[in-house]
Protein backbone atom coordinates (compact mmCIF):
# COMPACT_ATOMS: atom_id res chain seq x y z
CA UNK A 1 0.00 0.00 0.00
CA UNK A 2 1.41 3.59 -1.06
CA UNK A 3 2.51 5.57 2.03
CA UNK A 4 2.64 2.73 4.18
CA UNK A 5 6.36 1.50 3.88
CA UNK A 6 9.64 2.83 2.05
CA UNK A 7 9.63 4.75 -1.65
CA UNK A 8 10.69 1.87 -4.25
CA UNK A 9 12.75 3.83 -7.54
CA UNK A 10 11.75 1.89 -10.57
CA UNK A 11 13.26 2.51 -13.70
CA UNK A 12 12.51 1.58 -17.14
CA UNK A 13 14.77 0.94 -20.15
CA UNK A 14 14.17 0.62 -24.00
CA UNK A 15 12.59 -2.56 -24.65
CA UNK A 16 13.15 -5.00 -27.36
CA UNK A 17 10.03 -6.40 -28.74
CA UNK A 18 7.18 -7.18 -26.09
CA UNK A 19 5.76 -10.73 -26.99
CA UNK A 20 3.25 -13.39 -25.40
CA UNK A 21 0.01 -13.39 -23.17
CA UNK A 22 -0.71 -10.75 -21.27
CA UNK A 23 -3.49 -11.91 -18.16
CA UNK A 24 -4.07 -8.73 -16.48
CA UNK A 25 -5.95 -9.04 -12.86
CA UNK A 26 -9.55 -8.30 -12.18
CA UNK A 27 -11.53 -5.71 -12.53
CA UNK A 28 -10.97 -2.97 -9.84
CA UNK A 29 -14.26 -1.28 -9.63
CA UNK A 30 -15.66 -4.36 -9.89
CA UNK A 31 -13.80 -6.18 -7.41
CA UNK A 32 -15.20 -3.25 -5.20
CA UNK A 33 -18.62 -3.14 -5.78
CA UNK A 34 -18.97 -7.22 -5.37
CA UNK A 35 -17.16 -7.38 -2.05
CA UNK A 36 -19.96 -4.38 -0.96
CA UNK A 37 -23.21 -5.99 -2.59
CA UNK A 38 -22.18 -9.35 -1.21
CA UNK A 39 -22.20 -7.71 2.49
CA UNK A 40 -25.55 -5.79 1.83
CA UNK A 41 -27.34 -8.85 0.85
CA UNK A 42 -28.81 -11.86 2.62
CA UNK A 43 -26.67 -14.74 2.39
CA UNK A 44 -23.31 -15.91 0.80
CA UNK A 45 -21.98 -14.38 -2.50
CA UNK A 46 -18.82 -15.97 -4.42
CA UNK A 47 -16.17 -14.23 -6.25
CA UNK A 48 -13.73 -15.51 -8.59
CA UNK A 49 -11.57 -13.41 -10.41
CA UNK A 50 -11.21 -10.63 -7.69
CA UNK A 51 -8.07 -8.23 -7.74
CA UNK A 52 -6.02 -8.49 -4.75
CA UNK A 53 -4.65 -5.22 -5.00
CA UNK A 54 -4.13 -3.41 -1.90
CA UNK A 55 -7.33 -1.28 -2.55
CA UNK A 56 -9.83 -3.82 -3.23
CA UNK A 57 -8.06 -5.85 0.14
CA UNK A 58 -9.17 -2.66 2.32
CA UNK A 59 -12.73 -2.79 1.03
CA UNK A 60 -12.86 -6.61 2.14
CA UNK A 61 -11.22 -5.09 5.61
CA UNK A 62 -13.69 -2.79 5.59
CA UNK A 63 -17.10 -5.13 4.97
CA UNK A 64 -15.92 -7.43 7.59
CA UNK A 65 -15.28 -4.55 10.07
CA UNK A 66 -18.85 -3.64 9.45
CA UNK A 67 -19.63 -6.85 10.52
CA UNK A 68 -20.17 -9.00 7.10
CA UNK A 69 -17.84 -12.33 7.06
CA UNK A 70 -15.00 -12.22 3.86
CA UNK A 71 -13.22 -14.92 3.28
CA UNK A 72 -10.63 -15.74 0.58
CA UNK A 73 -10.62 -19.10 -0.84
CA UNK A 74 -7.44 -19.02 -3.41
CA UNK A 75 -6.31 -17.39 -6.00
CA UNK A 76 -9.18 -14.28 -6.46
CA UNK A 77 -11.61 -16.63 -4.91
CA UNK A 78 -13.63 -15.07 -2.41
CA UNK A 79 -16.90 -15.39 -0.45
CA UNK A 80 -18.69 -12.72 1.34
CA UNK A 81 -21.47 -13.69 3.99
CA UNK A 82 -23.79 -10.52 4.03
CA UNK A 83 -25.93 -8.94 6.60
CA UNK A 84 -28.29 -7.42 4.64
CA UNK A 85 -29.20 -3.91 3.86
CA UNK A 86 -29.74 -1.92 7.48
CA UNK A 87 -27.86 -4.87 8.97
CA UNK A 88 -24.65 -3.41 9.10
CA UNK A 89 -22.82 -2.76 12.64
CA UNK A 90 -20.81 -0.26 14.29
CA UNK A 91 -16.98 -0.51 13.54
CA UNK A 92 -14.69 -0.74 16.84
CA UNK A 93 -12.05 1.46 15.12
CA UNK A 94 -11.31 3.31 12.36
CA UNK A 95 -11.36 2.46 9.07
CA UNK A 96 -8.07 2.71 6.90
CA UNK A 97 -8.72 2.67 3.62
CA UNK A 98 -5.28 3.51 2.25
CA UNK A 99 -5.40 4.91 -1.41
CA UNK A 100 -8.91 4.00 -1.95
CA UNK A 101 -10.79 6.53 -3.05
CA UNK A 102 -13.44 4.70 -4.52
CA UNK A 103 -13.31 2.08 -0.84
CA UNK A 104 -13.82 5.15 1.10
CA UNK A 105 -16.89 6.71 -0.79
CA UNK A 106 -18.69 4.14 -1.35
CA UNK A 107 -18.94 2.69 1.55
CA UNK A 108 -19.65 6.13 3.41
CA UNK A 109 -22.42 5.48 1.17
CA UNK A 110 -23.27 2.25 2.23
CA UNK A 111 -23.62 3.21 5.87
CA UNK A 112 -24.97 6.63 5.39
CA UNK A 113 -28.53 6.12 6.10
CA UNK A 114 -27.87 3.64 9.04
CA UNK A 115 -28.10 4.81 12.45
CA UNK A 116 -24.00 4.27 13.65
CA UNK A 117 -20.80 6.28 13.77
CA UNK A 118 -17.70 5.85 11.98
CA UNK A 119 -14.68 7.30 11.21
CA UNK A 120 -12.29 6.57 8.51
CA UNK A 121 -9.03 7.83 6.99
CA UNK A 122 -6.27 6.68 4.54
CA UNK A 123 -2.91 7.35 3.45
CA UNK A 124 -1.08 10.81 3.04
CA UNK A 125 -2.28 11.07 -0.47
CA UNK A 126 -6.22 10.01 0.13
CA UNK A 127 -6.14 12.51 3.14
CA UNK A 128 -5.53 15.32 0.43
CA UNK A 129 -8.62 14.20 -1.57
CA UNK A 130 -11.79 16.19 -0.75
CA UNK A 131 -14.94 13.99 0.44
CA UNK A 132 -17.51 17.00 -0.09
CA UNK A 133 -18.32 15.97 -3.03
CA UNK A 134 -19.94 12.57 -1.66
CA UNK A 135 -20.68 13.96 2.09
CA UNK A 136 -23.24 16.94 0.69
CA UNK A 137 -25.14 15.05 -1.41
CA UNK A 138 -25.41 12.14 1.76
CA UNK A 139 -26.43 15.05 3.73
CA UNK A 140 -29.91 15.40 2.13
CA UNK A 141 -30.53 11.88 3.71
CA UNK A 142 -29.82 13.27 6.99
CA UNK A 143 -26.11 11.80 7.76
CA UNK A 144 -23.75 14.25 9.56
CA UNK A 145 -19.85 14.32 8.50
CA UNK A 146 -17.38 15.82 10.50
CA UNK A 147 -13.68 16.02 8.64
CA UNK A 148 -10.38 18.03 8.50
CA UNK A 149 -10.67 21.46 6.47
CA UNK A 150 -11.71 21.36 3.30
CA UNK A 151 -13.65 18.40 3.95
CA UNK A 152 -10.83 15.86 4.40
CA UNK A 153 -9.83 12.45 6.12
CA UNK A 154 -10.10 11.99 8.66
CA UNK A 155 -13.32 11.97 8.76
CA UNK A 156 -16.20 10.70 11.00
CA UNK A 157 -19.54 9.99 9.30
CA UNK A 158 -22.87 9.71 11.64
CA UNK A 159 -25.14 7.68 9.57
CA UNK A 160 -29.26 8.77 9.46
CA UNK A 161 -31.33 7.73 12.08
CA UNK A 162 -34.42 8.85 9.97
CA UNK A 163 -33.40 8.69 6.27
CA UNK A 164 -35.51 10.54 3.91
CA UNK A 165 -35.43 9.45 0.10
CA UNK A 166 -33.29 12.25 -2.27
CA UNK A 167 -33.44 13.39 -5.77
CA UNK A 168 -29.88 14.52 -6.86
CA UNK A 169 -28.38 15.57 -9.74
CA UNK A 170 -24.81 14.82 -10.21
CA UNK A 171 -23.12 18.18 -10.42
CA UNK A 172 -19.87 16.95 -12.17
CA UNK A 173 -19.39 13.58 -13.70
CA UNK A 174 -18.36 10.92 -11.22
CA UNK A 175 -19.51 7.17 -10.75
CA UNK A 176 -18.13 7.59 -6.66
CA UNK A 177 -20.69 10.20 -6.28
CA UNK A 178 -23.75 8.26 -8.12
CA UNK A 179 -22.38 5.13 -6.36
CA UNK A 180 -22.89 6.80 -3.08
CA UNK A 181 -26.04 8.28 -3.44
CA UNK A 182 -27.48 5.03 -4.40
CA UNK A 183 -26.16 2.93 -1.69
CA UNK A 184 -26.77 5.25 0.73
CA UNK A 185 -30.45 4.97 -0.95
CA UNK A 186 -30.71 1.36 -0.40
CA UNK A 187 -31.49 1.90 3.68
CA UNK A 188 -34.16 5.08 2.70
CA UNK A 189 -37.60 4.32 2.49
CA UNK A 190 -39.26 5.15 -1.01
CA UNK A 191 -37.98 6.20 -4.26
CA UNK A 192 -34.13 7.52 -4.69
CA UNK A 193 -33.02 9.09 -7.98
CA UNK A 194 -30.03 10.18 -9.03
CA UNK A 195 -29.99 12.66 -12.80
CA UNK A 196 -26.26 12.31 -14.78
CA UNK A 197 -26.31 14.83 -17.65
CA UNK A 198 -23.01 12.75 -18.78
CA UNK A 199 -23.15 8.76 -18.50
CA UNK A 200 -20.14 7.47 -16.24
CA UNK A 201 -19.49 3.73 -15.51
CA UNK A 202 -22.43 1.59 -14.75
CA UNK A 203 -21.22 -0.86 -12.41
CA UNK A 204 -22.98 0.04 -9.58
CA UNK A 205 -26.73 -0.37 -11.46
CA UNK A 206 -25.63 -3.42 -13.74
CA UNK A 207 -24.77 -5.23 -10.10
CA UNK A 208 -27.78 -3.81 -8.02
CA UNK A 209 -29.91 -5.62 -10.36
CA UNK A 210 -27.94 -8.66 -10.59
CA UNK A 211 -28.25 -8.63 -6.51
CA UNK A 212 -32.19 -8.13 -7.08
CA UNK A 213 -32.35 -4.51 -6.25
CA UNK A 214 -35.65 -2.53 -8.13
CA UNK A 215 -33.88 -0.14 -10.24
CA UNK A 216 -35.04 1.95 -13.40
CA UNK A 217 -32.82 3.68 -15.63
CA UNK A 218 -34.25 6.39 -17.96
CA UNK A 219 -32.60 8.93 -20.76
CA UNK A 220 -34.67 11.57 -20.97
CA UNK A 221 -33.44 15.28 -21.61
CA UNK A 222 -31.78 15.90 -18.65
CA UNK A 223 -29.65 12.63 -18.75
CA UNK A 224 -29.54 9.53 -17.20
CA UNK A 225 -32.23 9.77 -14.71
CA UNK A 226 -31.94 6.52 -12.09
CA UNK A 227 -34.48 5.40 -9.66
CA UNK A 228 -33.80 3.27 -6.86
CA UNK A 229 -36.68 1.62 -4.35
CA UNK A 230 -34.99 1.41 -0.79
CA UNK A 231 -35.08 -1.36 1.52
CA UNK A 232 -34.93 -4.11 -0.61
CA UNK A 233 -33.87 -7.79 0.61
CA UNK A 234 -30.90 -8.02 -1.78
CA UNK A 235 -30.00 -11.92 -2.57
CA UNK A 236 -26.28 -13.00 -2.83
CA UNK A 237 -25.01 -13.99 -6.16
CA UNK A 238 -22.23 -15.70 -8.17
CA UNK A 239 -19.62 -13.23 -9.55
CA UNK A 240 -17.06 -13.16 -11.85
CA UNK A 241 -14.94 -10.60 -11.99
CA UNK A 242 -13.52 -9.28 -15.86
CA UNK A 243 -10.49 -8.12 -16.53
CA UNK A 244 -9.67 -4.62 -15.93
CA UNK A 245 -9.91 -2.36 -18.98
CA UNK A 246 -7.75 0.31 -17.10
CA UNK A 247 -4.98 -1.92 -15.95
CA UNK A 248 -4.92 -3.96 -19.43
CA UNK A 249 -4.38 -0.62 -20.94
CA UNK A 250 -0.82 -0.62 -19.62
CA UNK A 251 0.36 -3.60 -21.60
CA UNK A 252 -2.15 -2.73 -24.16
CA UNK A 253 -0.24 1.07 -24.85
CA UNK A 254 3.11 -0.40 -24.06
CA UNK A 255 2.71 -2.48 -27.33
CA UNK A 256 1.70 -0.53 -29.36
CA UNK A 257 4.86 2.21 -29.09
CA UNK A 258 7.72 -0.76 -28.57
CA UNK A 259 8.28 -1.72 -31.92
CA UNK A 260 7.76 -5.13 -32.89
CA UNK A 261 5.72 -5.72 -30.14
CA UNK A 262 2.92 -8.25 -30.58
CA UNK A 263 0.53 -9.48 -27.33
CA UNK A 264 -2.29 -11.14 -26.92
CA UNK A 265 -4.37 -9.48 -23.65
CA UNK A 266 -7.66 -12.21 -23.02
CA UNK A 267 -11.03 -11.51 -21.08
CA UNK A 268 -11.03 -7.12 -21.18
CA UNK A 269 -13.85 -5.64 -19.94
CA UNK A 270 -15.61 -3.64 -23.05
CA UNK A 271 -18.11 -2.10 -21.40
CA UNK A 272 -19.15 0.63 -23.00
CA UNK A 273 -18.52 3.33 -19.78
CA UNK A 274 -15.33 2.37 -19.67
CA UNK A 275 -13.32 1.68 -23.40
CA UNK A 276 -12.78 5.37 -24.40
CA UNK A 277 -9.39 4.52 -24.31
CA UNK A 278 -9.49 2.12 -26.54
CA UNK A 279 -11.83 3.95 -29.15
CA UNK A 280 -9.42 6.73 -28.95
CA UNK A 281 -6.35 4.46 -29.99
CA UNK A 282 -7.87 3.48 -32.58
CA UNK A 283 -8.83 6.72 -33.63
CA UNK A 284 -5.16 6.93 -33.36
CA UNK A 285 -4.51 4.03 -35.70
CA UNK A 286 -3.71 1.44 -33.70
CA UNK A 287 -3.45 -2.58 -34.52
CA UNK A 288 -5.91 -3.49 -31.98
CA UNK A 289 -8.32 -6.46 -32.88
CA UNK A 290 -11.23 -7.21 -31.00
CA UNK A 291 -11.48 -10.96 -30.90
CA UNK A 292 -14.16 -13.59 -29.61
CA UNK A 293 -16.73 -10.80 -27.83
CA UNK A 294 -18.75 -12.38 -25.24
CA UNK A 295 -20.45 -11.69 -22.09
CA UNK A 296 -19.18 -12.46 -18.33
CA UNK A 297 -20.51 -11.84 -15.15
CA UNK A 298 -22.73 -9.52 -16.55
CA UNK A 299 -20.53 -7.06 -18.52
CA UNK A 300 -19.34 -7.38 -22.15
CA UNK A 301 -15.49 -8.79 -22.82
CA UNK A 302 -13.47 -9.70 -25.46
CA UNK A 303 -9.38 -10.76 -26.61
CA UNK A 304 -7.07 -7.96 -27.59
CA UNK A 305 -4.47 -8.88 -30.10
CA UNK A 306 -2.11 -5.92 -30.00
CA UNK A 307 0.56 -4.61 -32.44
CA UNK A 308 2.99 -1.93 -32.75
CA UNK A 309 1.85 0.47 -34.36
CA UNK A 310 2.69 3.95 -36.39
CA UNK A 311 0.21 6.32 -34.50
CA UNK A 312 -1.04 10.04 -35.40
CA UNK A 313 -2.32 12.15 -32.75
CA UNK A 314 -5.97 13.07 -32.97
CA UNK A 315 -8.43 15.43 -31.00
CA UNK A 316 -10.07 13.64 -27.69
CA UNK A 317 -13.67 15.06 -27.48
CA UNK A 318 -14.72 16.47 -23.64
CA UNK A 319 -18.00 13.98 -24.21
CA UNK A 320 -15.46 10.85 -23.91
CA UNK A 321 -13.59 11.64 -20.38
CA UNK A 322 -16.17 9.74 -18.31
CA UNK A 323 -15.41 6.25 -20.06
CA UNK A 324 -11.43 7.06 -19.74
CA UNK A 325 -10.83 9.00 -16.70
CA UNK A 326 -8.52 7.24 -15.19
CA UNK A 327 -6.37 6.59 -18.82
CA UNK A 328 -5.47 9.79 -19.99
CA UNK A 329 -2.06 9.75 -17.86
CA UNK A 330 -1.24 6.38 -20.38
CA UNK A 331 -2.59 7.94 -22.85
CA UNK A 332 -0.66 11.27 -22.61
CA UNK A 333 2.35 8.82 -22.99
CA UNK A 334 1.09 7.50 -26.10
CA UNK A 335 0.49 10.60 -27.49
CA UNK A 336 4.38 11.73 -27.16
CA UNK A 337 4.79 8.33 -29.15
CA UNK A 338 2.82 9.15 -32.10
CA UNK A 339 3.27 11.90 -34.53
CA UNK A 340 1.57 15.71 -34.50
CA UNK A 341 -0.68 16.70 -31.39
CA UNK A 342 -3.12 15.24 -29.58
CA UNK A 343 -5.20 17.34 -27.56
CA UNK A 344 -7.27 15.98 -24.86
CA UNK A 345 -10.69 18.31 -23.83
CA UNK A 346 -12.36 17.78 -20.79
CA UNK A 347 -9.78 16.35 -18.35
CA UNK A 348 -10.78 18.89 -15.77
CA UNK A 349 -11.82 15.78 -13.09
CA UNK A 350 -8.18 14.77 -13.00
CA UNK A 351 -7.13 17.88 -11.30
CA UNK A 352 -9.15 16.19 -8.22
CA UNK A 353 -7.94 12.81 -8.39
CA UNK A 354 -5.16 10.96 -6.31
CA UNK A 355 -3.32 14.04 -7.18
CA UNK A 356 -3.74 16.62 -10.14
CA UNK A 357 -2.86 14.41 -12.48
CA UNK A 358 -2.61 16.59 -15.54
CA UNK A 359 0.16 18.58 -13.83
CA UNK A 360 2.07 15.45 -12.98
CA UNK A 361 2.20 14.00 -16.40
CA UNK A 362 3.12 17.68 -17.75
CA UNK A 363 5.72 17.90 -15.58
CA UNK A 364 7.22 14.45 -16.19
CA UNK A 365 7.02 13.87 -19.83
CA UNK A 366 8.32 17.98 -19.99
CA UNK A 367 11.78 16.97 -18.09
CA UNK A 368 11.50 13.55 -20.52
CA UNK A 369 11.77 16.45 -23.50
CA UNK A 370 8.19 16.37 -24.55
CA UNK A 371 6.67 19.31 -25.94
CA UNK A 372 3.31 20.00 -23.48
CA UNK A 373 0.69 22.58 -23.09
CA UNK A 374 -2.43 22.73 -21.07
CA UNK A 375 -4.83 24.46 -19.16
CA UNK A 376 -7.50 23.94 -16.16
CA UNK A 377 -9.55 21.64 -18.44
CA UNK A 378 -6.75 20.64 -21.71
CA UNK A 379 -3.82 18.84 -22.05
CA UNK A 380 -2.02 18.93 -25.45
CA UNK A 381 0.89 16.50 -26.16
CA UNK A 382 3.08 17.50 -29.19
CA UNK A 383 4.05 13.75 -30.45
CA UNK A 384 7.69 13.04 -31.01
CA UNK A 385 7.28 10.15 -33.12
CA UNK A 386 7.85 6.32 -32.31
CA UNK A 387 10.53 5.94 -30.10
CA UNK A 388 11.85 9.62 -30.27
CA UNK A 389 10.83 10.68 -26.64
CA UNK A 390 14.60 11.73 -25.07
CA UNK A 391 14.06 10.40 -21.93
CA UNK A 392 16.11 10.56 -19.16
CA UNK A 393 14.33 11.74 -16.30
CA UNK A 394 13.19 10.96 -12.44
CA UNK A 395 9.68 11.58 -12.70
CA UNK A 396 7.69 12.09 -9.59
CA UNK A 397 4.75 9.88 -8.84
CA UNK A 398 3.20 11.68 -6.03
CA UNK A 399 2.57 8.41 -4.46
CA UNK A 400 -0.09 7.51 -7.40
CA UNK A 401 0.02 4.29 -9.58
CA UNK A 402 -1.20 5.31 -12.13
CA UNK A 403 1.16 8.02 -12.73
CA UNK A 404 4.57 5.30 -11.88
CA UNK A 405 3.00 2.43 -14.79
CA UNK A 406 2.63 5.50 -16.90
CA UNK A 407 6.22 6.57 -16.81
CA UNK A 408 7.53 3.14 -16.71
CA UNK A 409 5.61 2.65 -20.15
CA UNK A 410 7.11 5.57 -21.47
CA UNK A 411 10.92 4.31 -20.74
CA UNK A 412 10.07 1.19 -22.46
CA UNK A 413 9.98 3.10 -25.56
CA UNK A 414 12.15 5.98 -24.64
CA UNK A 415 16.04 6.35 -26.36
CA UNK A 416 17.15 7.10 -22.02
CA UNK A 417 15.90 5.25 -19.33
CA UNK A 418 13.22 6.72 -16.95
CA UNK A 419 12.93 6.08 -13.59
CA UNK A 420 9.86 6.97 -11.18
CA UNK A 421 10.47 7.94 -8.02
CA UNK A 422 8.41 5.32 -6.10
CA UNK A 423 6.88 2.36 -7.70
CA UNK A 424 5.00 1.05 -4.42
CA UNK A 425 1.87 2.42 -5.15
CA UNK A 426 1.57 0.14 -8.00
CA UNK A 427 0.82 -2.64 -5.42
CA UNK A 428 -3.18 -0.74 -4.88
CA UNK A 429 -4.25 -1.46 -8.23
CA UNK A 430 -2.15 -3.88 -10.06
CA UNK A 431 0.55 -6.14 -7.91
CA UNK A 432 1.54 -7.99 -10.82
CA UNK A 433 2.41 -5.02 -13.06
CA UNK A 434 6.07 -5.48 -12.46
CA UNK A 435 5.92 -9.34 -13.22
CA UNK A 436 3.62 -9.39 -16.61
CA UNK A 437 5.89 -6.60 -18.24
CA UNK A 438 8.73 -8.23 -17.92
CA UNK A 439 7.15 -11.42 -18.70
CA UNK A 440 6.34 -9.58 -21.83
CA UNK A 441 9.95 -8.95 -22.27
CA UNK A 442 10.28 -5.54 -20.55
CA UNK A 443 13.28 -4.11 -18.49
CA UNK A 444 12.29 -3.16 -15.42
CA UNK A 445 15.01 -2.84 -12.25
CA UNK A 446 14.60 -1.73 -9.08
CA UNK A 447 16.99 0.93 -7.27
Amino acid sequence: MSGHGAAQMMTATRSSPLTGLAEVPGDKSISHRALIFGAMAVGETTITGLLEGQDVLDTAAAMRAFGAEVARHGAGMWSVHGVGVGGFREPENVIDFGNSGTGVRLIMGCMATTAMTATFTGDASLRKRPMGRVTDPLSLFGTQAYGRKGGRLPMTVVGAANPVPVRYALPVASAQVKSAVLLAGLNAPGQTVVIEREATRDHSERMLLGFGAELVVEKTAEGNVITLTGRPELRPQTVAVPRDPSSAAFPVCAALIVEGSDIFVPGVSQNLTRNGIYITLVEMGADITFENPREEGGEPVADLRVRFSDLQGVEVPPERAPSMIDEYPILSVVAANATGKTVMRGVKELRVKELDRIDAMARGLEACGVRIEEDEDTLIVHGMGPGAVPGGATCATHLDHRIAMSFLVAGMASQKPITVDDASPILTSFPLFEGLMTGLGATLTKG
